[in-house]
């Protein structure tokens, strides 16, 4: 029983690794991309580099929102059924 708790609390980890990776990579390039920008223009403002990361992670989010939502469903699902055999 106890190995069947760590194996699902190992894999709710790493879901939410891979669930949130595609808002992460993409925000880390934009901003990447923004600090590039700023650092050859020399225009240091914060607002330049805030606003294009969260417009990224929206974007991020339109586009793979339903993939992010299946895999969740799935996990919460399995979790759910394999619940009564944690309890006894």
């Amino acid at each position: 029983m106890q190995d069947a708790v760590t194996n699902m609390g190992r894999e709710a980890l790493y879901l939410s690794l891979v669930v949130s990776a595609p808002v992460m990579v993409l925000s880390l390039a934009v901003g990447l991309v923004v600090s590039f920008l700023q650092a050859t223009t020399q225009i240091h403002e914060q607002t330049l580099a805030f606003v294009p990361k969260i417009i990224a992670s929206f974007v991020a989010l339109l586009l793979f929102g339903p993939w992010m939502m299946t895999r969740l469903i799935d996990f919460t699902s399995r979790l759910f059924t394999a619940l009564p055999s944690f309890v006894r």
